[in-house]
């Protein structure tokens, strides 16, 4: 584990001053090893019912599990051994630890003309969104770094930040169940997003995991 981090680490070291888009861009030894490792399943921890979407940053995803894996074991774990579709909506504490499973019974409210007024964004510093749709699809946008930036002060509280952005630069992502999406800090977002579907109605599991530094 140590020569992982002291790896990851030399290898961070060499990004420069790179062009952002919809998240961090990392040196492509590194996103290689990402790729990899996410592939590979390491990260399960016994955990088979979905995986991760393709627009996951596969190198925060790898590098938060190196510092942070009793979380992560723990969230997958407890993914594996409920009955999703079953559990009550509320807010349900994973037992031994600090995280807490979000159970929301909703419907995507945000509208291209939302997104065209402004409508909806965010990031966060302190936690990681991880969001697992079990029964509809949710629709995200992720925002372009080079458009987009802060219009309001980041309020800790909240552990948020909104930013004014180019609707017409916006990332468009659609999450079905047997996959999941996580938004780390560098993952500005819009989450339930109007889709193309006849329902919007959805179930969605949302976890905020500590960003470990």
């Amino acid at each position: 584990m140590k020569k992982l981090l002291v790896l990851t680490t030399f290898l961070l070291m060499g990004i420069s001053a790179m062009a952002q888009t919809y998240t961090n861009v990392y040196p492509r030894k590194l996103v290689k090893m990402a790729d990899n490792w996410m592939k590979s399943g390491q990260w399960r921890n016994g955990f088979d019912k979905a995986s991760p979407s393709s627009q996951v940053n596969s190198v925060e995803f790898y590098l938060q599990w190196l510092r942070n894996r009793s979380q992560w074991d723990a969230l997958f774990d407890w993914l594996q051994k409920n009955d999703l579709k079953e559990l009550p909506a509320g807010k349900l504490p994973i037992e031994g630890t600090s995280l807490v499973v979000s159970v929301e019974d909703s419907e995507n409210w945000c509208s291209e003309d939302d997104l065209k007024a402004g409508k909806g964004s965010e990031s966060h510093r302190r936690k990681i969104d991880f969001m697992y749709v079990v029964r509809g699809t949710e629709g995200f946008c992720r925002l372009d770094h080079d458009s987009s930036k802060p219009k309001n002060t980041y309020a800790l509280e909240k552990d948020r930040i909104e930013y004014e952005f180019d609707a017409n630069r916006l990332e468009r992502i659609e999450s079905v169940p047997g996959t999941f999406n996580i938004m780390f800090p560098c993952d500005y977002h819009i989450a339930k997003v109007k889709t193309s579907k006849s329902s919007q109605k959805l179930r969605v599991l949302v976890i905020k995991v500590d960003y470990a530094l």
